[in-house]
């Protein structure tokens, strides 16, 4: 019971405290606003700095605001301004606190009572003088929203805006009789002062003699001494200089009046700014103690915090490394089985590799083989005349093998591209002959659909360049054969421009534009898609579908990409950018030679092959030249023949059963090294060039072969016996 009666004492006199801290605080403001009107800043300050420490004991927002407020007017009236801006933004933000919109809109009232006493700083006062007149009238509070418009037109006039003061005049003029002591009459001054500007003479008259009849109008002496000076200026300028005179006398009367009030405002503005200087030091000593009170209590909380965390840190780094120990543990051995299963599934796919290299080799040559004869036999049945009527059926009959071979050429191109066994061949080349020749050996599918091929190659391009004119040709050869399959009575472009030309490279742009059927636009993302086809109704052609995939495979491996655009029944265009090098010399490249049948006749060849239809469609062929043909079925055979005869030239199949051709050119090298022998073979070239020339062969025909191809072989080699000899 005793402490429940304490505990109410206490609490008594606590509000009996904070009841006599408030009252004590406003009769403080009673006696600062009382000090301030008089002039007395000493004392208005003094009661001004006992409001804020009071409102701080009791922590009451409201008093705190009122207190750096008129702090804030004392320090503006004795030209301290920094003070004053920093008292006015402490008023603004307790106003702002207990959410009070007749004190913030005071408060920016204030601000721009500040602001405008601040050179350059006309424009930020004239904001805030627009943000207190329109919370003002928010809040329809007529008192002040007339103070504010008369604050503004001062600001106004302090900087020659007068037409810019005309619409807050009008304004304040609505608010005349708001009840603001002298309001009326220190606006009619304003109106004055605005017509003297403007030179409106009767105006000036009519303003300051409303002020001037009012007998009870309030003013101070500062007020009338400017009434009466513009009341006299006014007049001089209408030429009344009796009446002019008058009002000069009074205006001098009420100027030294005021020139007293400035003297003792300016005695009290020096003890005022010696107690401002107290109070400065008062207040950094106050905040230094509070800022070292503050840093002691953050440091300490940083050292708490740095402490915790690196406990926390301690914690979790032996977590991790456990964590990471088991991890490593664990990943050591998924790692260690994972490489064994990656060295089982490398010798898997060598071996994979391997079969299937073996498995194209052996299609390749089982599948050439015969088609070699069924092509050959095909071509020599074309050139009976006494075969006229079943001509169209021969046709049918090449036309089936040639795509059957064109099938089987593009399916190994594909695996060995994807396979990375296409090898590299650079070699210097003439442009213009390279793609003569590569047109020239289209020239009958062009008759056939009777097309037109033009060529058109840049005069920059160099004469030579280096790059694989191999795979070159296979690119294009592709995308011409393209466009002649799929045009017909139509021209064909091929067009050669030079892109960049540096000392070491030149990039040229390749172009093929026809005039044929086009593609449709859903198709152009997909014809590069192996054995994709573009069907048309009006075109019978049904092709692999892997020659464009071969093109675009054969460009990336020389880092470029072909390009397309096509319309339907306009054409189409294929295009791309190839970099070769420059020739270092234009060293002689050997012109194809062209077909001489004379020197072919009476030669005596040697056919070395196991195969009956072979061996007839080369004989065939060759009689055609009026060549002496002789034939061996096999490598023993073809030794015991190149003994026994003198031949001019041995052909030599590669795969025979008792003894294959290299052993037989083999053995045929240990008595004539002078003969040509040349390899006829149904495998890939590449796959079996080094071994064929380390047996000895001169040369290597690919089956089944192009007739004049085949013929062009021969003479060359046949010729370079002559020149031996």
């Amino acid at each position: 019971m005793y402490f429940i009666c304490v505990v109410a004492t206490l609490t008594s006199h606590a509000q009996i405290d904070t009841l006599s801290i408030q009252n004590h605080i406003e009769k403080l403001i009673d006696s600062s606003a009382i000090n301030y009107s008089a002039g007395n800043y000493v004392k208005s300050l003094s009661n001004n700095i006992a409001i804020v420490e009071n409102a701080e004991k009791i922590n009451d927002f409201a008093y705190l605001q009122k207190g750096y407020r008129y702090l804030g007017y004392d320090y503006l009236i004795l030209e301290d301004l920094e003070l004053a801006r920093v008292n006015f933004q402490k008023a603004q933000q307790y106003a702002q606190l207990i959410e009070n919109d007749t004190l913030v809109a005071e408060t920016y009232m204030d601000l721009a009572n500040l602001f405008s006493n601040i050179p350059n700083d006309y424009e930020k006062a004239i904001r805030y003088h627009n943000k207190s007149i329109t919370l003002f009238k928010k809040i329809k509070d007529s008192v002040n929203l007339g103070k504010a418009y008369y604050n503004t037109i001062i600001t106004l006039y302090n900087h020659e805006q007068y037409n810019a003061a005309l619409p807050y005049l009008k304004e304040a003029n609505k608010l005349i009789g708001i009840g603001i002591s002298n309001y009326k009459n220190k606006l009619f001054n304003q109106w004055a002062e605005y017509y003297i500007q403007n030179k409106n003479y009767n105006k000036v008259d009519f303003y300051l003699k409303e002020v001037l009849k009012d007998t009870l109008n309030g003013l101070t002496s500062t007020d009338l001494a400017d009434t009466y000076e513009k009341l006299s200026f006014n007049l001089y300028n209408q030429k009344l200089y009796k009446e002019a005179y008058e009002s000069r006398v009074k205006f001098e009367a009420y100027e030294a009046e005021t020139l007293e009030n400035i003297q003792n405002a300016s005695s009290q503005n020096a003890a005022a700014s010696f107690q401002v200087d107290e109070y400065k030091k008062n207040i950094e000593r106050k905040e230094l103690k509070n800022q070292l009170q503050q840093e002691i209590m953050v440091n300490k909380e940083r050292l708490n915090n740095f402490l915790t965390a690196l406990v926390i840190a301690c914690v979790l780094l032996l977590i991790l490394f456990y964590t990471s120990y088991k991890n490593r543990k664990v990943f050591i051995k998924k790692l260690t089985l994972k490489n064994q299963e990656y060295l089982l599934a490398k010798e898997k796919s060598e071996e994979l590799s391997k079969s299937k290299s073996a498995f194209f080799s052996t299609v390749s040559h089982e599948l050439r083989t015969p088609l070699y004869g069924v092509i050959g036999l095909s071509t020599i049945l074309l050139d009976n005349p006494e075969l006229k009527s079943h001509e169209q059926d021969i046709k049918s009959l090449k036309f089936s093998a040639d795509y059957l071979l064109a099938l089987i050429n593009d399916v190994l191109q594909i695996s060995k591209i994807d396979s990375k066994l296409l090898e590299e061949n650079e070699e210097n080349f003439n442009v213009r002959e390279f793609i003569k020749n590569i047109v020239s050996s289209f020239e009958y599918m062009r008759l056939q659909n009777k097309n037109i091929i033009n060529i058109d190659i840049d005069s920059k391009v160099p004469r030579v360049l280096r790059g694989d004119a191999t795979r070159l040709s296979q690119i294009l050869m592709n995308l011409i054969g393209n466009a002649l399959k799929f045009t017909d009575n139509g021209i064909i472009n091929i067009t050669i421009d030079v892109k960049t030309i540096s000392k070491e490279t030149t990039t040229l742009k390749f172009s093929i534009a026809d005039t044929g059927i086009g593609i449709p636009e859903s198709k152009l993302s997909s014809i590069f898609n192996e054995f994709s086809q573009v069907n048309s109704r009006h075109y019978t052609y049904q092709g692999t579908g892997l020659g464009l995939p071969i093109v675009k495979k054969l460009l990336a491996l020389s880092n470029s990409k072909i390009n397309v655009e096509s319309e339907m029944g306009v054409g189409s265009v294929f295009f791309f950018t190839l970099e070769l090098d420059n020739a270092v010399a234009e060293s002689r490249i050997e012109p194809t030679l062209s077909i001489d049948e004379d020197a072919l006749r009476g030669k005596r060849i040697l056919i070395v092959d196991d195969n009956r239809i072979n061996q007839i469609v080369t004989t065939k062929i060759l009689q055609k030249s009026d060549v002496l043909c002789q034939v061996a079925n096999n490598g023993e055979e073809a030794i015991a023949a190149a003994k026994e005869e003198n031949f001019d030239l041995i052909l030599m199949d590669i795969n025979m059963p008792v003894m294959n051709g290299m052993e037989a050119t083999e053995k045929i090298r240990e008595f004539d090294n002078s003969i040509p022998i040349i390899a006829l073979t149904a495998v890939e070239v590449k796959e079996m060039r080094t071994k064929i020339y380390e047996s000895g062969m001169t040369d290597i025909i690919v089956k089944p072969y192009d007739i004049s191809k085949f013929k062009r072989t021969i003479i060359k080699n046949v010729a370079h016996i002559k020149e031996l000899a």
